[in-house]
């Protein structure tokens, strides 16, 4: 570094992860090695909707050896003049460079790969989430050397905070003339959670100083994005899950089916594993007669394998009380919480099961009485009906409730839910077959509307009645590849806003009905009494 010019460094920190106590750790460790160092920050406006922004200088000779003079340090940093950008989020670095704060022959980014979804990235109906390949294209780009790892992860696996991650990096990149025990000695005079902010601390610092996950990083992840994988070619799983079907499905399809295949052997049995077995073989066949040579790698069986197990693993009030009462979701709970030894740690979940969730469970003809009687409920004026619960899972009782709902499993295929969802389930996946057998593309475009059966309550509904829209009037077209466009265009509507406005829209661009306009009952609320004036005593 040059000598008569301050160290610069810009922290970016979400909010609640430390940036400030970050902060306040170089500023003392400078000290406590005798260098000068000043610190300036910018608050954020909220956890994600931006970083709180800190800067750092430190003038690289100690105060013993300046003779009386001080430095003159900045209060802002300028852009392109930093010497190096630390960042606890993948997207906040890319908005960092973005800004022009780094320098491609200058900054050294130490960013985490981990990424805090953005409230516009949660409003997609589909799947809003950033690309992490562009963004690390962003980082090596404008970098003089980068170093990428999961900061969220060594944070949890060590049982400290971010901000001990991040000073780790720091030191191990080797940024500021500090000693290891100049940084150690700073921690370790902090409060509560020290041993586990060493650790944090001794962690990071390892893996940036041995430069383990860092430029091999990037390149496996941009790898794809900028030099697709041939046709029939799969990186291999460390421990894909077994099944008795190998060799059966191409190399492209073959994880994602054991993924699909474990996920409803689990959700009820073997032979409901089978039967999405046999529903992807069909695929499969149709896929190999329209594309013998394998061309497109056998994406549609692919994007089946997908959405296929998704769609047959749908949630009910079952999977619910399996999914609250593993052991995972325990050990999941404490990791977060982090409960100390003296801590009694108490869990309670809240249910509010309604008409639909109980007669999903009940023969057809039950289960349409009960529907029926709620509907008259509502159609009077009245809110549907629904059991308010609140089940402590931490104790004996509660988690004996949940394992014993759990354990109903056995009631799902006699309940009406099951057999309308598998009605559903093979209307779509013959649109698949005959589209595909019409043309390949026809084909990939059904098995991608699999996007819009997500969610729960109304809104798995509608993502229901959409595709059934879709399949009766755009996928008929006698045109398969005006279809394949057709729906294509549908299911880019459909996910674009609830309204579905824009659906309505592309339904009539296309010359498809409209849907049909569903009744909605008329609430009339009672205007309140105004209150009375008040007599004089």
């Amino acid at each position: 570094m040059n000598q008569q010019q301050p160290i610069t460094l810009l922290i970016s920190a979400l909010g609640g992860e430390g940036g400030g106590v970050l902060t306040e750790w170089l500023v003392d460790t400078a000290r406590h090695a005798g260098y000068p160092a000043q610190s300036t920050s910018i608050p954020g406006v909220a956890q994600r909707t931006g970083a709180t922004t800190y800067y750092i200088e430190v003038f690289p000779v100690k105060r013993a050896e300046l003779g009386g003079r001080r430095p003159v340090f900045s209060l802002n940093p300028v852009p392109g003049a930093l010497d190096a950008m630390v960042s606890s989020e993948l997207l906040e670095t890319a908005r960092q460079v973005g800004n022009g704060m780094t320098a491609p022959d200058r900054t050294l980014v130490i960013t985490s790969s981990a990424r805090t979804l953005t409230t516009q990235e949660r409003m997609q109906l589909g799947d809003g989430r950033a690309e992490p390949a562009e963004l690390l294209k962003i980082v090596r780009q404008f970098s003089r050397a980068h170093q990428v790892f999961d900061m969220a992860a060594v944070a949890r696996e060590t049982g400290t905070v971010v901000s001990a991650v991040m000073l780790g990096a720091i030191a191990g990149s080797g940024l500021f003339p500090f000693r290891r025990e100049d940084y150690e000695a700073v921690v370790k005079a902090g409060g509560k959670g020290v041993e586990a902010s060493l650790r944090g601390f001794a962690r990071a610092c390892e893996i940036v100083s041995q430069g383990k996950t860092q430029s091999d990083y990037v390149a496996q992840v941009l790898a794809p994005a900028a030099e697709p994988a041939p046709a029939g070619t799969l990186a291999p799983q460390a421990s894909p899950p077994q099944h008795p079907h190998r060799g059966v499905f191409p190399p492209t399809v073959q994880e994602m089916f054991a993924l699909g295949y474990a996920r409803l052997l689990e959700y009820q049995d073997k032979g409901y594993a089978e039967l999405y077995a046999r529903r992807l073989r069909s695929v499969l066949d149709a896929e190999r007669e329209a594309d013998p040579q394998g061309v497109h790698g056998f994406a549609t069986t692919r994007e089946m394998a997908r959405w296929l197990a998704l769609w047959m693993a749908f949630d009910d009030i079952v999977r619910v009380a399996h999914l609250k009462s593993r052991a995972s979701r325990w050990q999941r709970v404490r990791g977060e919480v982090k409960p100390g030894e003296e801590d009694l740690l108490k869990l309670y979940d809240h249910f509010k099961p309604g008409v639909p969730e109980f007669a999903a469970l009940l023969p057809a003809s039950l289960a349409g009485r009960l529907v029926a009687w709620d509907r008259r409920r509502v159609a009077a004026g009245r809110q549907p009906w629904a059991l308010p619960l609140k089940i402590g899972t931490h104790g004996v009782f509660g988690m004996l409730a949940l394992r014993t709902l759990a354990a109903a499993r056995w009631l799902r295929p006699h309940g009406s839910r099951f057999a309308l969802e598998q009605r559903m389930i093979v209307k779509w996946l013959q649109g698949v077959v005959d589209g595909t057998r019409r043309h390949w593309q026809l084909g990939q475009e059904i098995a991608l509307c699999g996007r819009l059966i997500k969610g729960y309550g109304a809104t798995n509904e509608r993502g229901k009645e959409n595709l059934l829209h879709v399949l009766d009037h755009l996928a008929q077209g006698g045109d398969p590849q005006a279809a394949a466009l057709a729906v294509a265009a549908a299911r880019s509507a459909a996910l674009a806003d609830d309204a579905g406005k824009a659906l309505d829209a592309t339904l009539a661009a296309h010359g498809a009905p409209a849907r049909p306009v569903k009744a909605q009952p008329i609430r009339f609320m009672r205007k309140p009494e105004a209150a009375k004036p008040r007599q004089p005593a």
